[in-house]
C-alpha cells in the first residue's frame, strides 16, 4: 500500500513514513493509492471478535507489511488495554432505532484516545526500530491535545508540543494538557482561535529548514494514521447493529472533517452505510457548503461546543481529491482560493457530495435543549458536541435503516454547559478526581510563526 498527496507533487511513500510525515511536501495529505475492499464474506465474520482483532482485520490492509502480525496485534492490545469500557467503543440505544455509539471511555474522556493510543503505540515502534527522535507539534481545538499528550508522555524516541487556542477550551480540556509533568510534553497557550493554531502547524511543516532541523512530525487529523483508525468503529458498530445484512447510517459532529470522512472511507471499503451525515454547530461552513456548494470562511463564532468551532476543516480536503476524480492540481487551487477567503464546488464535485452526505447544523440553544431532553428521556447525560449530533440526527426524520449518532466526549469535559443546560453536573471519574489540584504547566504565545519556532527549539533542547 503507497500513499499519495492530495495535491499530486510529493512522492508516494509507505504507510510507514507517511505516518511519520504527517503532511505531504508539497503541502497536501496523504491517503492511500487505492482505497482497500472487504468482502461481504469479511464485514460479516466481524461479528463477534473483540475491538482488538476487529481493528487489525479493519486496518491490515492500509499498514501492509509494516508490522509484523503479532507486532500488530500487540500495539492494538496495548492501546485498547487502556479504555475503560470492556467494548471499547458500546452503544446505547436512546430510541426506536437510534443508537448513540460512546467514544469517551478512553484515557482523556475524548474520540481522539482511539485514533491517538495507536498512534503513540505505532510510533513508539517505529522510532525505536529507526533509532530515531521525532518532535510531534501539534494544534487543537481540545481533545486531540490533551489525548497525544497522554498517549506520548514519557515516551522516549518522542518530543510533543500541543498549540491550543488560548481562553477557548473547557477548562477541564486545559488541565488535561497542562498538568502532566512528563518532561517530553509541552503545552502552549497561544493567542488567536484553532484556525490560527492549525495554519500555524501547516506553515512550520511547510518550512523544510525547520521542519529537517527538529524532525517534526504530526499527529493532528492531517496525519492518514488517525483517520485509519476511525475507520474501525464504524465497522464494529456497523456489525453490531446487523451489517452487512442490512444498512446503518451514522450522524457525527464534526469540525475538522476527520472523523466523518473515516466513515467515508468505511463506505468506499465497502461497509453499507446509507448516509454519512455532518452535524455541525453555529460554525457552520460544512453545512452551508453542502447546501449551497460554496466553502467560504466567514469567522469563527466562540460555542459551548468548542473542539467545533473551526472554519478551516483541514480534512475536507481529502474528500476534495476524491470529488476531483484525485486531480492534484485541482485540489491545490482550491486550497490556493481557500487561503484567499474561499471557492466554489463545481456542480460535478457538488452533486457528488450530496450522493455521500447530508448535513445539519445546530444552534446553542437547541444543543442545551437536546441535553435536557436526553437527560430526562434517556437519562443519558450527554457533552455538547455529542448533543449537536443527536439533535441533527433526529432532524433527519425517522427511517427504516438505523441512525448511529457519534457521542464523541464525556459530559464532564463540558461541566458548565452541560449544568447550564440540564441541571446536573457531571463528575470525573475516578482516575481524573484530583484533576482540578494538579499544578498546571503551559507557556503563553503570541500568534507569529518565529515566536513559536523559537519556543519549540527551546523546549526540546536537552
Amino acid at each position: 500500500m503507497k500513499y499519495i498527496s492530495t495535491r499530486g507533487q510529493a512522492p508516494a511513500l509507505s504507510f510507514e513514513d507517511a505516518m511519520l510525515s504527517g503532511l505531504a511536501t508539497d503541502g497536501g495529505l496523504y491517503v492511500p493509492e487505492t482505497w482497500p475492499h472487504m468482502s461481504t464474506d469479511e464485514i460479516a465474520a466481524l461479528a463477534g471478535l473483540s475491538y482488538e482483532e476487529a481493528a487489525y482485520r479493519v486496518i491490515k490492509p492500509f499498514v501492509a507489511d509494516t508490522f509484523a502480525d503479532d507486532e500488530l496485534r500487540g500495539i492494538l492490545a496495548r492501546a485498547y488495554g487502556t479504555f475503560r469500557h470492556p467494548a471499547r467503543v458500546p452503544l446505547v440505544q436512546t430510541g426506536p432505532n437510534e443508537f448513540v455509539a460512546e467514544l469517551h471511555h478512553g484515557p482523556t474522556l475524548a474520540f481522539k484516545d482511539v485514533a491517538m493510543q495507536l498512534i503513540g503505540q505505532m510510533f513508539e515502534a517505529v522510532l525505536k526500530r529507526r533509532g530515531e527522535r521525532v518532535t510531534i507539534v501539534g494544534a487543537t481545538s481540545g481533545d486531540t491535545g490533551s489525548a497525544a499528550i497522554e498517549a506520548f508522555k514519557g515516551l522516549g524516541a518522542v518530543d510533543v508540543v500541543i498549540l491550543y487556542p488560548h481562553g477557548r477550551v473547557s477548562e477541564v480540556q486545559r488541565r488535561q494538557m497542562t498538568t502532566p509533568s512528563e518532561a517530553n510534553v509541552h503545552a502552549v497557550a497561544m493567542d488567536g482561535d484553532f484556525d490560527d493554531c492549525q495554519a500555524r502547524l501547516k506553515d512550520m511543516f511547510n518550512d523544510a529548514d525547520f521542519r529537517g532541523e527538529v524532525k517534526l512530525a504530526g499527529v493532528n487529523s492531517i496525519n492518514w494514521a488517525r483517520v485509519m483508525a476511525q475507520v474501525v468503529y464504524y465497522f464494529t458498530t456497523a456489525v453490531s447493529l446487523g451489517a452487512p445484512h442490512r444498512k446503518i447510517s451514522f450522524t457525527v459532529p464534526t469540525g475538522n472533517f476527520g472523523d466523518i470522512f473515516a466513515g467515508y472511507v468505511a463506505k468506499r471499503m465497502g461497509l453499507p452505510i446509507e448516509r454519512l451525515v455532518i452535524a455541525t454547530n453555529q460554525n457552520d461552513i460544512l453545512h452551508r457548503t453542502l447546501q449551497s456548494g460554496a466553502h467560504q470562511k466567514e469567522g469563527v463564532t466562540p460555542s459551548i461546543s468548542p473542539s467545533m468551532d473551526i472554519q478551516v476543516s483541514s480534512n475536507f480536503e481529502r474528500l476534495l481529491f476524491d470529488l476531483y476524480d484525485r486531480e492534484g492540481e485541482a485540489v491545490s487551487q482550491l486550497m490556493g482560493e481557500l487561503s484567499a477567503g474561499g471557492f466554489s464546488l463545481s456542480q460535478g464535485a457538488l452533486g457528488r457530495m450530496r450522493a455521500e452526505f447530508d448535513s445539519g447544523a445546530c444552534s446553542e440553544s437547541e444543543t442545551s435543549e437536546t441535553i435536557k431532553m436526553m437527560v430526562e428521556t434517556t437519562g443519558e447525560v450527554l457533552c455538547p458536541h455529542s448533543a449537536v449530533a443527536v439533535k441533527v440526527a433526529r432532524d433527519q426524520g425517522e427511517t427504516a435503516v438505523p441512525m448511529v449518532a457519534l457521542a464523541t466526549a464525556h459530559a464532564a469535559k463540558f461541566p458548565d454547559a452541560v449544568a447550564a443546560a440540564c441541571g446536573l453536573r457531571p463528575d470525573l471519574p475516578p482516575h481524573m478526581a484530583n484533576l482540578f489540584a494538579r499544578p498546571e504547566r503551559v507557556t503563553r504565545c503570541t500568534n507569529d510563526l518565529g515566536a513559536l519556532k523559537a519556543l519549540i527549539k527551546e523546549k526540546i533542547a536537552r
